[in-house]
């Protein structure tokens, strides 16, 4: 008799070097939930590096894999060629350069075979020439070095992605909403309530749900002018505003935005509108390769002098040194 069950989804997870665990696990988990939910083996996996040999996560814990790369360049045509390749990494993603992995990943896109990238995976299929033109998510953190470096790919700050077989999200607990949207193209929406049940979490979120609390929870700030001067800002880094045109925008005098700032965030307007520029440079500096005159530039510094003095007063280290520390932790 014709098993009319669908045909199960074969994933290999690759793990890279300070992979983010918590992306992994909620990435994982659905997968087993669902299996236990239609009470067969609907997905199989297996873990795989580049070398063969345990991938050690951000927090330490060393993971033990079943292929390595040559192992899995020999399944691409044979009974165990996966249906989708997930790339897990994390932290230090901007330092990962591995030929044989990027020719790979073409390859088996190039067969057929569905992509994923869990946290900032993204970077890496990016690195790999498969997201141009493409949409993908990566973690907020990292969406700045990201579209600096990659401006051919559209990068958002949702949840999760989907385009043309790629599979990408901000990692966390994203992971876990990618992979209910993953279960959910192959099953109903009850093996999926199943499965949310079974993980102890109330609804699928959205793919373009946001990232990271909103303002108003993320600063402890509840005025809505202030709010409103602070999303102005954050939309205008590498051109900033004046602040008789932000005044102008929101409906407020000079003095009035003034004397909001200091009682609602204890500094001026231009003191706190620095600071986010300053912010967004440390993650430039930390997340790409940009030359530092290119990052000042970026962050709205009309001279690479002034933006060295601004980033010394607020981080006490030049945006040199901020460099050179990254590469030492790199390194180490």
């Amino acid at each position: 008799m014709r098993d009319e069950r669908p045909l199960k989804r074969s994933l290999v997870f690759f793990l890279v070097p300070n992979f983010t665990m918590i992306a992994f696990a909620t990435a994982l988990e659905p997968l087993r939930a669902a299996n236990r939910m239609v009470g067969y083996e609907a997905y199989g996996w297996r873990l795989a590096s580049a070398d063969g040999q345990p991938v050690r996560a951000s927090n330490g814990v060393e993971v033990a894999v079943d292929t390595c790369l040559a192992d899995e360049r020999q399944k691409m045509t044979g009974p165990d060629k996966p249906t989708m390749v997930v790339v897990c990494s994390g932290l230090g993603v901007e330092d990962y350069t591995n030929k044989s992995v990027f020719a790979w990943l073409r390859e088996e896109y190039n067969r057929g075979v569905a992509l994923g990238g869990l946290c900032t995976g993204a970077h890496i299929l990016a690195a790999a020439g498969l997201l141009a033109n493409k949409r993908c998510a990566i973690h907020w953190e990292n969406l700045p070095g990201f579209a600096e470096r990659f401006p051919k790919v559209n990068v958002f700050a949702d949840l999760f992605e989907v385009d043309t077989n790629i599979y990408t999200c901000a990692g966390g607990t994203a992971a876990m909403d990618m992979m209910f949207h993953l279960i959910g193209e192959d099953f109903d929406e009850n093996v999926v309530n199943r499965v949310c049940e079974q993980m102890l979490t109330d609804r699928v979120r959205n793919p373009s749900d946001r990232q990271r609390l909103p303002l108003r929870a993320r600063l402890g700030v509840q005025n809505s002018k202030v709010l409103a001067i602070i999303e102005l800002m954050e939309a205008n880094l590498s051109e900033p505003l004046s602040l008789v045109e932000i005044a102008e925008a929101v409906g407020l005098s000079r003095r009035q935005i003034e004397r909001l700032f200091r009682q609602e965030m204890g500094r001026s307007p231009a003191r706190y509108y620095l600071e986010i520029r300053l912010d967004r440079a440390r993650h430039l500096l930390l997340q790409s390769s940009m030359p530092v005159v290119e990052v000042a530039v970026a962050c709205g510094f009309v001279s690479a002098s002034h933006f060295s003095k601004c980033y010394r007063e607020l981080y006490a280290r030049s945006p040199q040194q901020e460099r050179a520390n990254r590469k030492q932790l790199a390194a180490a």
